[in-house]
Parts: structure tokens; C-alpha cells; sequence
């Protein structure tokens, strides 16, 4: 896992100092090794700067930036492709000779001898840069479920590129202006999903895609290689569920002993809770010592330390748990802007990156559990979604148009900010085009009403994923389109971005065992009874658990990854709340309406917030305007 950076010069400007200064800002994320190169490709000068954090191959030979045996083609890449060896074979028996047991090798020269090709070949998260000159193209790939970032920005003499924003802080050419429209989608998520950021002329290169820019005349053209929508529109898997069952327990088997893959000690997050057992429990029958840690709160009610340690005695791994008080988590706050250089407002980022320092301590890449919600539907949400979305899709549209107009017709009582607005969330989810849209409405945080208020720059409203329902075969089931939606958004642009800036804070590497492109392919293609049946989620993740892991120390209620920021932020936090929120810090912006944030902050302080979710949405907002804007 690593950090890269680097620069387009359409007038031949720039220099190796300026590419350094770039990979620099990133050393958290690659502290081993360091490298850069300036490049002149006609009248384009090009920079690549790296930071390395070993983990394949640590000799000197797997040094960035990497180029092929004529020095003519560079690659830079973040992240790992773990079926390297299988390709490099086949690479072999072509002739081709290898000067190292890198990866990163492996990736350049099938890229070279197959071009996008070499991508379906692939097992792995990835974010690469490949310079070619004499095609006079520069490529970045990201990685099909997008678990690697990646960044550029577009500027009248260049390009800027690299795995955080913060590295375009240091060229002269990034111009630092918040685009009002990633404003809105924040509002909305929590975060500002794919290819949108929150400056203006700043994209996200989209999971499964690559991104081809010429080197003269600066024109660049995007290819999607792989959506998961090509899966999920496809007809449902014919099979038993005996059948789906063993099919699977191999695929996750095979996908869980790839992410092993390392020169460099691993370990495993073990909550107890079902994703996270299934990776320990199909892993400790590999005959290797499993090492698993867990993080344990002395607040009962955010503690599973207990659950883990009872699995982990069972399944007979090396565990240890690491009790953190609260205090620990609570000095992470302050520290989330720099972290997460965009704004981001799931609070479970927190003890998301005490857990990361924790087992940063004792080993170097950590197996997490993320998408077995996505792929099996665990969350609460998508049994809720089910009902609530076939009930209005059984309803004619004349009667949804009919309804929609009544309530509107219902007198419109004095809104707050500081509750959700539900008249007009109804009526919003009734004019819905389709249920992944309505699916959406239900789960936004605040109103396009609300933001047009809260934003005090006019801006229209961006569309996204969840409001394409003409992308879906309508024979789809409902609930498949629902976790296929949600694995290209919730999952991109909340889990995978707040796992990947946490994770790499401390230069640890996070691997994602359920984010196998081939368990994607497999799991939406089941049909939904497989996964959410009679009130159970996640039916067939749970029965594979079950056959090994004793059902009893499995049952208990779903407990979120949390702590009690709520608390916290009116308590011992209250001087910080103040700080970033109080009036003479509101005077300072101008992104926000004053009054309202005013609002916000006195009725939570009053204990007449119903959502708190809305504040820290603004705090964090606000917080990271002070840390990058000002």
C-alpha cells in the first residue's frame, strides 16, 4: 500500500522538487521508501512522486517510480493485485523476463503486452498511474469496487493527479475553490460520491474505470471496465440454495486466502459479529497461525470485545485485545480534517482510525469485513426498504401523483433545521422516478430544500447513481438493485473512503476479503431469498458461519461501530463544538447560512436536536473549511 502523486505541464514547467513535494505530503501512507522523477515528453513536462509502504517484495527493486527495462513506460501504483504470480507466469511463458517479485512489475508489463485487457485478469484493489510516451498517454486506473482512491484535477496548462487531495495543495496550479454542487451531495450523504469532490474542476476517478489523458493536447476520454450493474441486470442464478451454499463457501475461501498475500506480518479486525467471524473463521483452517485483534471500550454499550474473544478462543486464533478509553477516541477529532482532506461526516470514522493505530502497533496490513451488508443485505435498512418499496411500486402512479398532491395540499407547518422536514420527504418520495431513487430519499440526511437553504451559493442539484433507475433491467428484484446501488455508492464513498483514510493515517494497509470482484458477480446474481428471508439477513453469510461457529456465540443484536461522539460533542468536546461552530467562527465562512448553523447548534446544546447526525454534518463541514480553506 502506498501514496502517489504527480503532474501534467502542457508548457514543459515544473521540476523533480515539485513532484517530491507532492509524494511528501503523503508520507503517511508510504514512511518505507520514496522516490520521483521529472520527465519530458516533447513540450509536456511530466512529475511522479511516491511514497512506499512495503509489503511485496521489500527490497530496494520494488522502488517507485517504476519503469520497464528501456525506462521509456512508468507505472506507479497504491494497493496490491494478489493473483500477480498466476499473471507473471503466464507473462514468462511469453518471454517476458522479470527484474524483481514485484507486483508492480507484473502490473506494468501486462499492461503493456495487453493494454485494458490486463485488467480482467486482475484480482486485487488498485490505484496506477501509467505514463507511455511514445503513445503520448498518461492512464489512471482504479480498481473495480474502488477500495484505493484516486484524484485529479484539470487546470488550463495541466493536470494534477494523485491518492489524496492534499498533495494538489502543493502545486501553484491548484486553484483551492469549494464547488457548491459536491456541497449539495455532502448535505445530502456525508460525503461527496464519485467522480465529484468538493472543489471545482476536481473529480474522482469512478471505481471500475480508467481515465486516458494525451500528453499534447490535454484531451482525455474515460472507459468503464467493469460495473457491478453488468451482473445484477443479468437473470438470476439458477441453482438450489445447497447448491449457492458450497459454491459461496468456496468463492469467499479463495477471495479470504488471496488477501493473505504478504511479506510483511497480518492480521485480522474481529468484531464477533458475522462479517468478521466468517473472514477469521475460513482463514484459521489454513494451517497458518491467525493472528486477530479486537478493541474494547470500558462503556458497555459500545464494547464487543467480549463477543470476539469467545470466537477467538473457539476458532483457536492468536487474539488480543487492546482496551482504548474513551479519551483516546475523543483526541481523534480534532485530528479528522487532515485525515480526510475532503468534508466527511460518518462519525464511525473515528474509532475507525483508533482501531487502525491499535493494530498498527503489531502488524503492518489488517483484513477488514466491509460489504457483506452490501452483497447479503445486512443492514436494517434493506428489510425496511423491501416492504416500503413494493408497497409503492404496487401503487398505480396516478395514485402516487394523487397522493403526492393531498399532502401537499396539507398546510405547511413552521419547519426547523433540526428535524427532518417529513412532509416534504413524502412528497419527494412519491414523485420518485423509480424505488432505487424513493430507496434513496428515505435515507438522506437533509432535504434539497434544506440545502438550498443551508447553502449560501445558489447551485443546482447533481443527480447520482441512486437516481438512475433506467440503468436497471426492470425484471431485476428490487432488493438486488437496491445492494447493487448501494456497493457503487454507500460503500465507495462512505466505508471504503473512511477504512482507506483511517488505515492509512497510521501506514497501515486495509484489505477487503468480501471485495473479490468474483463474489460480487456471484452474490447479485442470488436471488434475494438467499440473503433475506423471513426477517433473517444475510441468510447464507450466516448459515456458512454457522457450519463452523457454534450458532449460540453468533445470535445477538446488530451493534454499529461507534462511540458516543453525541455526548461528547456537548460535554467535554463543548469548547471544540464552539470553536468550529460559535459566531465568531460563522462570521469567518461563507459556506453556510449563519442563522441556521445557529440553530442547529443552540437547539443541540438545549437537548431539542432529533438528529444529530445534522450537526456534526455541519461541525465536520466547518471544521475541515478551517483546517484547508482559510
Amino acid at each position: 500500500m502506498c501514496g502517489f502523486a504527480g503532474f501534467l505541464d502542457y508548457r514543459g514547467q515544473g521540476d523533480l522538487s515539485l513532484a517530491e513535494s507532492m509524494a511528501e505530503s503523503l508520507f503517511h501512507r508510504g514512511p518505507d521508501d520514496g522516490g520521483a522523477e521529472f520527465i519530458r515528453c516533447g513540450e509536456t513536462s511530466v512529475g511522479l512522486g511516491f511514497r512506499r509502504l512495503a509489503i511485496i517484495d521489500l527490497s530496494a527493486a520494488g522502488h517507485q517510480p517504476m519503469s520497464d527495462p528501456t525506462r521509456m513506460n512508468w507505472i506507479m501504483m497504491n494497493g496490491e493485485v494478489y493473483n500477480y504470480r498466476e499473471i507473471r507466469q503466464e507473462l514468462e511463458r511469453s518471454g517476458i523476463s522479470f527484474r524483481s517479485n514485484s507486483d508492480t512489475e507484473v502490473v506494468l508489463q501486462a499492461w503493456l503486452r495487453w493494454g485494458p485487457a490486463a485488467l480482467s485478469r486482475m484480482i486485487g484493489m488498485f490505484a496506477i498511474a501509467v505514463l507511455e510516451p511514445a503513445k503520448n498517454t498518461l492512464t489512471l486506473i482504479r480498481d473495480r469496487a474502488g477500495v484505493k482512491p484516486l484524484f485529479y484535477h484539470v487546470h488550463p496548462n495541466g493536470m494534477l493527479f494523485g491518492s489524496e487531495l492534499k498533495a494538489f495543495h502543493r502545486h501553484p496550479s491548484f486553484a483551492k475553490s469549494v464547488n457548491p454542487e459536491g456541497l449539495g451531495l455532502y448535505f445530502r450523504y456525508g460525503n461527496i460520491p464519485a467522480p465529484h469532490t468538493i472543489f471545482k474542476d476536481t473529480f474522482k476517478v469512478s471505481p471500475g474505470e480508467f481515465i486516458q489523458f494525451d500528453l499534447n493536447s490535454g484531451k482525455r476520454s474515460a472507459q468503464t471496465y467493469w460495473n457491478v450493474l453488468d451482473t445484477v441486470n443479468q437473470p438470476l442464478s439458477d441453482i438450489s440454495y445447497a447448491e449457492a451454499l458450497q459454491e459461496t463457501t468456496k468463492l469467499m475461501e479463495s477471495a479470504f486466502q488471496y488477501r493473505m498475500v504478504a511479506d510483511v506480518p497480518v492480521g485480522v479486525f474481529l468484531s464477533g459479529g458475522y462479517d468478521s467471524t466468517a473472514v477469521a473463521a475460513l482463514l484459521s483452517g489454513s494451517g497458518k497461525p491467525l493472528n486477530t485483534y479486537t478493541i474494547g471500550f470500558d462503556d458497555a454499550s459500545f464494547d464487543e470485545s467480549a463477543y470476539a474473544e469467545k470466537v477467538a478462543r473457539h476458532l483457536g486464533t492468536q487474539h488480543l485485545t487492546v482496551r482504548c478509553t474513551l479519551s483516546d477516541a475523543k483526541d481523534i477529532i480534532p485530528e479528522l480534517p487532515k485525515i480526510y482532506d475532503e468534508p466527511f461526516g460518518d462519525s464511525s470514522a473515528v474509532p475507525t482510525t483508533l482501531v487502525s493505530r491499535v493494530a498498527r502497533q503489531h502488524v503492518t496490513v489488517a483484513l477488514s469485513a466491509d460489504a457483506g451488508d452490501e452483497l447479503f443485505a445486512g443492514y436494517p435498512r434493506h428489510a425496511r426498504a423491501g416492504r416500503f418499496l413494493k408497497r409503492r411500486e404496487q401503487l398505480p402512479s396516478f395514485l402516487r401523483t394523487g397522493l403526492r398532491q393531498l399532502v401537499q395540499l396539507i398546510p405547511q407547518k413552521q419547519h426547523s433545521i433540526s428535524s427532518a422536514d417529513r412532509r416534504s420527504r413524502l412528497i419527494q418520495f412519491l414523485k420518485a422516478g423509480g424505488p432505487v431513487e424513493a430507496f434513496d430519499l428515505l435515507n438522506q440526511t437533509f432535504s434539497r430544500a434544506e440545502i438550498a437553504a443551508l447553502i449560501r451559493n445558489t447551485t443546482h442539484f447533481l443527480g447520482g447513481a441512486f437516481e438512475d433507475d433506467s440503468l436497471f433491467n426492470q425484471k431485476t428484484e428490487l432488493l438486488n438493485r437496491v445492494l447493487a446501488t448501494e456497493y457503487r455508492t454507500y460503500l465507495v464513498d462512505d466505508i471504503l473512503q473512511k477504512v482507506d483514510r483511517a488505515s492509512m493515517s497510521v501506514s497501515l494497509e486495509g484489505r477487503e476479503p468480501f471485495l473479490d470482484h468474483r463474489l460480487a458477480e456471484w452474490a447479485m446474481r442470488l436471488p434475494v431469498e438467499f440473503k433475506l428471508k423471513d426477517g433473517v439477513s444475510k441468510r447464507i453469510l450466516k448459515d456458512i458461519v454457522h457450519t463452523r461457529v457454534p450458532r449460540e456465540l453468533m445470535e445477538r443484536p446488530k451493534m454499529g461501530f461507534g462511540v458516543p461522539v453525541k455526548h461528547w460533542m456537548a460535554a467535554d468536546l463543548k469548547g471544540l463544538l464552539l470553536d468550529v461552530m460559535g459566531d465568531q467562527a460563522l462570521k469567518r465562512q461563507d459556506l453556510v447560512d449563519p442563522k441556521l448553523v445557529r440553530q442547529l447548534r443552540e437547539d443541540y446544546l438545549g437537548g431539542r436536536l432529533q438528529d444529530f447526525e445534522r450537526l456534526w454534518f455541519v461541525f465536520t463541514l466547518l471544521q475541515w473549511n478551517s483546517a484547508w480553506m482559510d
